[in-house]
C-alpha cells in the first residue's frame, strides 16, 4: 500500500496511521485489518511499524528502541556489542532513559530500558545515521562502559586492578581499544557523582 510505504521503517502512533488512513470510511477498521494481515506490526498500544513485506525495508530494532520509550538511547550491551567490544551476540535491545525502568515483548524482540539520573543521562550520547535514511540515539563507547558500571547492582571496585579485572574478565573487553577512548566524557560522568569511586578507577586505568 502506498500510503504505508511511505514510512518506511520509521514508527508511526496512532494519529499519523489514522491520518495517512482518512481515504477510507473507517481507518479504525482499516488499522485492524492491516495488522490482522501482517501489513503493520503492533510494537505497543498506539505505535507500530510497517512490515518489512510491505515496506520492503529491513526494520531496525535500534530505531524502533529509540520510539518505543523515550527519551532513551541504546546502551549496555547492546551499545557494546554494536561497537564490537564484546563478543557475545545481544539478543535483547537495551537502553537506559530517565523516565521508570520498563520492560516491552514486541514480535520484533525485547527491549528493556533501565532509569537513570537526568544529569548523568545527556553525556556521551551520538546520533548513529545509517545510509543517510534514518538515525538513532546510541551511547558512545566510553559512555556504554560506564552505564554498565553505573547498572551492576552492589558493584564496589576501589583499585584500578579490579576494574581491569571487571573489563577483561567479565565484560571481556579488549584494552587496547578502549585506551584510545575519550576520557573526558568518563570525567564527566565522575563529576555528576553518579558511581564516583568506580569511575574514576576507569579513568585511572585509561590514563595508565
Amino acid at each position: 500500500m502506498k500510503e504505508l510505504k511511505k514510512f518506511g521503517k520509521i514508527p508511526i502512533d496512532y494519529n499519523v496511521l489514522t491520518a495517512a488512513l482518512s481515504g477510507y470510511q473507517s481507518p479504525k477498521d482499516k488499522i485492524s485489518l492491516l495488522e490482522k494481515n501482517g501489513s503493520i506490526i503492533r510494537l505497543k498500544k498506539g505505535l507500530f511499524v510497517v512490515s518489512p513485506e510491505t515496506s520492503q525495508q529491513t526494520i531496525s530494532r535500534e530505531l524502533v528502541a529509540n520510539h518505543l520509550y523515550g527519551p532513551s538511547y541504546i546502551s549496555l550491551e547492546s551499545a557494546l556489542s554494536f561497537y564490537g567490544l564484546i563478543p557475545e551476540k545481544v539478543f535483547a535491545i537495551r537502553s537506559v532513559t530517565t523516565k521508570r525502568a520498563k520492560r516491552f515483548s514486541t514480535p520484533l524482540g525485547n527491549f528493556e530500558y533501565l532509569t537513570i539520573p537526568q544529569d548523568y543521562y545527556s553525556i556521551g550520547i551520538r546520533q548513529e545515521i545509517v545510509n543517510n535514511e534514518y538515525a538513532y540515539m546510541i551511547a558512545s563507547p566510553e559512555k556504554a562502559i560506564c552505564d554498565m558500571i553505573w547498572s551492576v547492582r552492589n558493584f564496589r571496585i576501589q583499585s584500578v586492578k579490579a576494574m581491569q579485572i571487571f573489563l577483561e574478565e567479565d565484560l571481556r573487553i579488549d584494552l587496547s581499544v578502549i585506551k584510545t577512548y575519550n576520557t573526558d566524557i568518563i570525567k564527566s560522568c565522575i563529576e555528576t557523582g553518579i558511581k564516583k569511586t568506580e569511575l574514576t578507577q576507569l579513568l585511572k586505568l585509561l590514563e595508565k
